[in-house]
């Protein structure tokens, strides 16, 4: 029996709520991948908080869009046991997405602690891994920054010649400006608190983000109850 009067209206603002589910979906696995590779180029390594929130945003995400399919083909036909099914599941995704958005703002300066060990651990991988010193350099040169709380600290890696920094550290990045270098040749701050801050703040975002995509699920679980009542009526008339 099909739904009558306001529960029409219900029905599709559940479609509405449904199509901003699967945006918000791709959002979080978008959100979760950037994230990631956010994390591997800040060589942030290792099963801790910080590096498994992305994972946990990404599995989320796909969850969330496998589960607005089934509302809407529950929504589609009517169907109790779906609708049950998807108001069931997006409870539980929103309780997932709270402890995540709780989790970011408890681990966000683990986030900080966790890049300044690894980042100093790289530093000491530079003269002997290339791969470590392309990531580093990446870094120095984006985000305008030289060493992990400042310069001084390249003096206690053994670079060639003695007593240089890295060409990365430079204003003006140009080859060997890194020997011999004046001060006001370089950038004097440290990556540590220029990147592990940004990477705190945003994981805050992220944790914002999560929160407010829950309250528009609230509203979903609403509708879709709502909607599970008129097909159960349905169902006890006839």
């Amino acid at each position: 029996m099909a739904v009558e009067g306001g529960m029409k209206c219900v029905k599709f603002l559940l479609y509405v709520l449904l199509l901003a589910f699967c945006a918000c979906a791709v959002g979080l696995i978008a959100v979760g991948v950037g994230a990631q590779l956010v994390l591997r180029q800040t060589i942030v390594q290792g099963a801790t908080p910080g590096s498994l929130l992305p994972v946990v945003i990404i599995a989320v995400g796909a969850f969330l869009f496998l589960v607005a399919f089934v509302g809407c083909c529950g929504a589609c036909k009517e169907n109790y046991c779906l609708m049950v099914t998807f108001a069931i599941f997006l409870s539980l995704i929103m309780l997932v997405e709270v402890a995540v958005a709780i989790a970011g703002y408890v681990f966000r300066d683990k986030v900080m602690s966790e890049f300044n060990k690894d980042f100093r651990q790289q530093m000491q991988n530079y003269p002997k891994n290339n791969h470590t010193v392309s990531i580093v350099d990446r870094m120095q040169e984006d985000f305008k920054c030289c060493g992990a709380a400042n310069y001084t600290d390249w003096e206690s890696i053994p670079l060639m010649p003695k007593g240089r920094v890295p060409d990365s550290c430079c204003v003006n990045v140009t080859q060997g400006c890194g020997i011999s270098f004046k001060v006001k040749e370089i950038h004097e701050e440290g990556c540590v608190e220029k990147i592990g801050g940004w990477l705190r703040s945003n994981v805050l975002v992220v944790a914002a983000a999560a929160l407010g995509i829950a309250f528009v699920e609230v509203l979903g679980i609403i509708f879709a109850c709502c909607l599970v009542k008129s097909i159960r009526s349905g169902y006890e008339v006839m």
